[in-house]
């Protein structure tokens, strides 16, 4: 189980708890296996274990 997330361009974020952990599909990504529902800063984010590939939804960005 990773501890932090690491985006692209470098930004860490730390795990600061899981919640639940549960058999799950993510539609956005059209991923399947482990979802373990995270709290990262404040937020809920959804953290997706397929095999050997960890992967999180996504948010849609809104153009301002």
């Amino acid at each position: 189980m990773p501890r932090s997330l690491t985006w692209e361009d470098g930004r860490q974020y730390a795990i600061d708890r899981v919640l639940q952990i549960c058999p799950g599909v993510s539609l956005k990504v059209g991923g399947s296996g482990i979802r373990y529902t995270c709290r990262i800063q404040g937020q809920q984010v959804f953290l997706f274990q397929d095999g050997n590939r960890w992967f999180i939804e996504g948010r849609d960005q809104v153009a301002n």
